[in-house]
């Protein structure tokens, strides 16, 4: 399989479950293998990933869950219960993480550069996002990419030990794939692109 197509097999998979074939010391590889070879600025390395299984990935869910029971109407928590519940379902979540002691180094070392590290960390996280979901992918595990922070960023530190200087970013919540995605409709090129020789 080209990597062209395996992007095009990456798609957000809503209905997952835990029935994933591959074990977790290879899904483990396969998050630390996509991370480590994601390009960062000056090879800074700023992308942190926290995976969860079992009780806690449970756990994380939960802790989002009761963060968006205080904001969510009574009358309208039922649909989010729903969609907390169809994440917890999963196998598994990566938690995704830049590093920002490095990014403040960074800044203090390459003055001329200071403005810019910010913008690039978050250049590194998306890369490495990618990666991990389109390597996941290309392994038959179904993933979606959540973004509950900043609303769940405390807790979900002193639940898991998370260290102070760490940013949440997202949220790849993955297992096996019940249902495959829906159609993907794209806009047209034309608004798109533009090639000049």
């Amino acid at each position: 399989m080209s990597f062209l197509d395996q992007i095009k097999q990456r798609r957000t998979i809503y209905a997952i479950g835990r029935n994933v074939k591959l074990d977790q010391s290879s899904i483990e590889q396969t998050i630390q293998e996509a991370v480590r070879f994601s390009p960062s600025a000056f090879n800074s390395q700023t992308s942190r990933v926290v995976t969860l299984y079992g009780a806690s990935h449970v756990k994380f869910w939960n802790i989002v869950r009761e963060a968006l029971r205080k904001l969510v109407p009574a009358e309208a928590f039922a649909n989010t219960d729903a969609k907390i519940s169809s994440f917890e379902a999963g196998y598994g979540t990566a938690l995704f993480y830049e590093d920002q002691d490095v990014v403040k180094a960074l800044q203090e070392q390459f003055t001329l550069y200071a403005d810019h590290f910010p913008a690039w960390s978050e250049h590194s996280t998306g890369i490495a996002q990618f990666a991990v979901w389109t390597a996941l992918a290309e392994k038959s595990i179904g993933a979606s990419l959540q973004h509950y922070n900043p609303v769940i960023d405390a807790e979900t530190a002193q639940a898991f030990d998370i260290p102070a200087h760490w940013k949440l970013r997202a949220q790849l919540v993955f297992g096996s794939i019940e249902a495959p995605a829906g159609e993907k409709t794209f806009m047209a090129d034309s608004e798109r692109f533009k090639s000049f020789n």
